[in-house]
């Protein structure tokens, strides 16, 4: 591996602990949110945010962006953290998380958010609406991408296999699924709730190129998502394997913590486990 590699995968990896610490503190003062989902989901986000979309804040409608749509819509907290990093909006604005008549509300919505592209919540709809907007690029001869981030108790619903069945029928190469697959939903494991496995065999039957990656390991997930193509033809699914809660030992695959807003003591711990992370 390169020093410029290795600089990248350790800028990437401050950058992801600095935004737990941010979204902690975010929704410990609003009293509401879904810290463990946002956690799992951050290393995701930072690596296709920093490293993968082409997207330009500054232009945030540009007809050649590519499209990331968030399924797992409860999740915002972790989306709004990012795009805010990224320079979509002030990151002074995610004080009013949640507040009254704050554009952040607890599900990111399209017409008010700069950076989000679908209003997003009712779980099982942003794969549909990734396979539209990769369908409409193929349409229109446009280079874009689309990628979508789904939970994986959403893949209980039954639009996602529909959607998953258009993808593979269009050929819509230029549409990546990423299951942030933490086997956590809310109140249960996802196998004691619907049993998914075997998923990676569900998604080659349905017709996906599928690809399996620790979803916390930014080089694994750099080789995965800044490849063109793995399968011309098929779309791409990419199982990231994550934990719920990551990086806080208390909150680390509990299921309690899909709701559960930290204390100030117990969100005090967790700001010294996160910052011991960066700094230690």
């Amino acid at each position: 591996m390169t020093q410029d590699r290795e600089d990248q995968l350790a800028a990437l990896r401050r950058k992801a602990n600095l935004l737990r610490q941010r979204d902690l503190v975010m929704i410990q003062r609003a009293g509401m949110g879904h810290i463990g989902g946002d956690f799992s989901a951050l290393d995701i986000l930072v690596t296709l945010y920093f490293a993968v979309l082409r997207v330009d804040p500054q232009h945030p409608d540009a007809p050649d962006r590519d499209r990331f749509i968030l399924s797992k819509g409860h999740c915002a907290g972790a989306l709004y953290n990012t795009i805010a990093e990224v320079g979509f909006f002030p990151t002074s604005e995610l004080e009013t998380f949640m507040k009254p008549l704050s554009r952040l509300n607890g599900h990111p919505d399209r017409t008010k958010v700069p950076g989000v592209e679908a209003s997003t919540g009712p779980l099982g709809h942003g794969l549909p609406i990734g396979v539209g907007a990769a369908l409409a690029a193929r349409l229109d001869g446009a280079a874009w991408r689309t990628y979508v981030l789904t939970g994986d108790g959403e893949l209980q619903e039954g639009s996602n296999w529909e959607a998953a069945m258009a993808a593979a029928h269009y050929g819509l190469d230029n549409l990546t699924v990423i299951i942030d697959r933490n086997r956590l939903q809310q109140g249960a494991p996802t196998e004691d709730t619907i049993r998914l496995e075997p998923l990676a065999d569900k998604w080659r039957a349905f017709g996906w190129a599928v690809r399996e990656v620790d979803g916390h390991d930014y080089a694994a997930l750099l080789e995965m998502l800044q490849s063109e193509s793995w399968e011309p033809g098929r779309p791409r699914c990419l199982i990231a394997y994550t934990h719920k809660g990551q990086g806080v030992s208390f909150m680390c695959d509990n299921v309690d913590w899909h709701h559960r807003v930290p204390t100030p003591e117990e969100a005090e711990r967790a700001l010294q486990e996160l910052r011991e992370a960066v700094y230690g």
